[in-house]
């Protein structure tokens, strides 16, 4: 895609300072911040390359590999796809999308770490239910879940992509194909129905437990009196639950849980504008059926919604479950290809990150020299 115009850290570099004035953040939003400010700059040092040709230096500097950096995602997402790709089995695989009312946003900005661990338990709860009842599956399935927290205008918006296999193994071991006929895996509408009564109660259960917190919130639950109101309200509208038909096949799978896992708030490409105090950047309103457009904020409200999607320290973001489990997978996968009557891919070698450039831009660092061109075949780069 080239260099992008405009990066996330020219804007912390030009308004950072006045925007931690106007909204104090925590400490680990701090050294999130800083981490992005200082990618492949020279405050994180690095080291210089010199052709053995024509004698040209180029200056690498070390990126910050925070997680939440536009910068430093590329070759982590190809790396996880080729783990993943000896994971897949030759059966249907789904995609579905959890999403949580807009109602829970206080409780979710105020108890982020409590809050999305309970998204993934009441989806993976809801999913065990349905597969595990002899009518729709009767059997263990698995599911690869990613937590977004962002909508395309980076408001709050949380929500999990999950890839499901079409079946699952028998306690005898013995793979069984779910009974959608290839349409669909289980009934969304009543695994909405069960994602929200989990979901509910979970959050009863933290309630109890003393385990919420309340200060700062929507005046609507800023006490915890209103917080009976509060899950009342959240049965009076369906949730929704995003299902989509089987892929094309299970390599297409891994590629397209590939462009989610390592996805970030927003991306530099999509920067358009940072100018005169305020960010324009691309988005998409998908309230109007993907229309493209354009958005403008003040740099403050930009890097204010920045930091909605910083997640706790530590916080696991990309979750396997049942099957799919690193506890479970090599035993249930073993079992699966024997009774599929499939043999396990071949295992890659693990590749380095200059193998990983080369495979996905074609540009090989050891015979690429930046002043002789990308088809420079004589000299080599070294460290200088």
């Amino acid at each position: 895609m080239g260099r992008p115009k405009h990066e996330v850290a020219e804007v912390l570099a030009k308004y950072g300072r006045d925007f931690l004035q106007a909204h104090p953040q925590p400490a680990h939003h701090l050294r999130t911040l800083e981490a992005l400010k200082k990618c492949r700059t020279a405050a994180l040092g690095g080291h210089i390359d010199a052709c053995d040709s024509c004698g040209h230096q180029r200056i690498s500097y070390n990126s910050c590999r925070n997680r939440h950096c536009p910068k430093c995602q590329g070759l982590n997402q190809q790396r996880w796809v080729d783990a993943r790709e000896a994971d897949l089995l030759p059966v249907p695989y789904y995609h579905l999308v959890f999403t949580l009312p807009d109602k829970l946003n206080g409780l979710c900005l105020a108890n982020p770490r409590q809050l999305y661990h309970l998204l993934f338990r009441s989806a993976w709860e809801t999913l065990q239910i349905f597969a595990a009842d002899p009518k729709y599956l009767g059997a263990q399935t698995g599911m690869v879940a990613v937590l977004h927290t962002w909508g395309q205008n980076l408001s709050l918006h949380p929500h999990l992509h999950c890839i499901v296999p079409g079946g699952g193994l028998t306690p005898q071991g013995n793979w069984r194909h779910g009974k959608g006929k290839g349409k669909f895996l289980f009934p969304v509408k009543a695994m909405s129905k069960v994602f929200r009564a989990k979901f509910v109660q979970g959050l009863r259960k933290l309630y109890i437990e003393e385990a919420l917190c309340f200060a700062g919130l929507a005046a609507e639950i800023e006490a915890p009196k209103d917080f009976a109101a509060l899950t009342r309200s959240l049965f009076r509208k369906p949730w929704v639950i995003y299902a989509k038909q089987p892929f094309a096949g299970p390599e297409q799978v891994i590629r397209y849980l590939g462009q989610y896992t390592h996805r970030i708030a927003i991306s530099n490409h999509r920067l358009q504008e940072v100018n005169e105090g305020k960010v324009t950047f691309a988005w998409k309103d998908y309230r109007k059926n993907g229309k493209k457009g354009s958005m403008t904020l003040s740099a403050n409200e930009f890097l204010r919604r920045f930091c909605l999607h910083i997640l706790p320290s530590g916080f696991t973001r990309l979750r396997h479950y049942g099957i799919l489990a690193s506890r479970n997978k090599t035993d249930a996968l073993k079992k699966a290809r024997e009774s599929l009557e499939v043999v396990p891919p071949p295992k890659k070698e693990t590749l380095t990150w200059q193998q990983l450039l080369k495979q996905t831009t074609s540009i090989d660092l050891e015979t690429y020299c930046p002043h002789l061109g990308l088809r420079n075949t004589g000299g080599h780069l070294y460290l200088a």
